[in-house]
């Protein structure tokens, strides 16, 4: 059950245990655990949902993998120091500055995948453009080489399954062989950084600010790439959608069509969520795609309707201290991404929708593989 949220109703009750796990599924109550930080810490949110063994750990720690509380695991006085080094790179003011450059690299890179279906191939989208404009728009912003990308991409999916997954025994160890090596790799770019990495190095050292980076090239452009192949989709099936603002649009597809399902807590001391008792050390899961349909949240809560009234209420960014970083650049990238791609995507049709792996947290889409109609 607590696999692939995604494909399972919205519970009727607000809260309940499963699977040695409370599992909040009201938008309300998990944005008032998320809100939180006195009765439930982050703590447990990057630790690994499959227990790795003892071979996979060693591979790791050959590569000298460290996962140290930085931002989204950090419920530490050190959280906001950490956290501010970052967070300039995201202020509103720069991710805006960064438009027109968006805009035109959005442009060539759908002109690109228009020249392909236009010579009669069929276009995987999610690797033609949804894994491209995020990764290039973080690394614009952190001042990070991306020349790398296609290496990017498959450590950060490689990450997601590792700790978010369900892989068997060989399977871990084949994904600690590629997140290792990485990570030792991200510990060079840490060293010959500038800008917010640079500054958290210097400020916290390098185990901190190689976990930070860890953590946000796979947050900062994973999630967002995910999203865009999920909506994407679903622009295609139901074109009327790309009549609408893109800027509805985008809000409404993180409602219903978020690339993160779900997130963790833990209770620090024995409490309740909206009185249902909790114990401390327990685990808490926030089923933030169930709480995006609650009835309180929007007018047609099960439908995409943009522009609709409490549209903007969803928790895709997570809510208190730690709520995503880079929230305006992600609506940016998607607002642009629509935009450029909507003309071509009233001439295509799907030829393989994107599957989703199994995980707790991540939709992980596979392929979306279009041709013209």
């Amino acid at each position: 059950m607590l696999f692939e949220l995604w494909k399972h109703p919205r519970p009727p009750a607000a809260v309940f245990r499963e699977q040695g796990q409370v599992v909040v599924a009201s938008h309300g109550l998990a944005k008032r655990v998320l809100s939180d930080a006195q009765r439930f810490s982050p703590a447990n949110a990057l630790d690994a949902i499959t227990p790795i063994p003892a071979a996979a750990l060693r591979e790791l720690a050959s590569h000298r993998f460290r996962l140290p509380a930085t931002l989204a695991n950090n419920g530490t006085e050190s959280h906001p120091a950490i956290r501010a080094a970052f967070g300039e790179a995201f202020e509103p003011r720069k991710v805006e500055a960064l438009r027109p450059w968006l805009t035109g690299l959005t442009r060539r890179t759908v002109a690109r995948a228009a020249a392909r279906l236009r010579a009669g191939e069929t276009v995987d989208l999610d690797a033609a453009v949804s894994s491209r404009i995020p990764l290039a728009a973080l690394a614009r912003l952190l001042e990070l080489d991306a020349a790398t990308a296609p290496e990017v991409k498959r450590f950060s999916r490689a990450a997601l399954e590792l700790f978010w997954g369900r892989p068997d025994l060989e399977r871990q160890l084949e994904l600690a062989r590629i997140v290792g090596p990485f990570h030792a790799l991200l510990r060079t770019w840490v060293r010959d950084s500038t800008g917010p990495v640079r500054e958290a190095y210097d400020e916290h050292g390098e185990d901190v600010a190689t976990a930070a980076l860890f953590f946000l090239l796979v947050a900062g452009q994973e999630t967002t790439s995910q999203f865009l192949t999920l909506l994407t989709c679903q622009l295609i099936e139901i074109p009327d959608l790309l009549k609408e603002d893109p800027k509805a649009v985008v809000e409404e597809g993180l409602r219903l069509h978020t690339s993160i399902t779900s997130w963790r807590r833990v209770a620090v001391r024995d409490t309740d969520i909206g009185g249902f008792p909790v114990r401390g050390g327990e685990s808490v899961l926030l089923w933030l795609a169930a709480a995006g349909v609650d009835e309180d949240v929007a007018e047609c809560p099960h439908r995409m309707v943009p522009g609709q009234r409490g549209s903007r209420r969803h928790l895709a960014f997570g809510a208190g201290a730690h709520r995503c970083l880079g929230s305006q650049l992600s609506r940016m990238e998607a607002e642009v991404v629509v935009a450029e791609l909507a003309p071509l995507l009233r001439r295509c049709r799907v030829v393989e929708r994107p599957a989703s792996e199994e995980n707790l947290s991540f939709r992980m889409p596979s392929r979306l593989l279009v041709s013209l109609r």
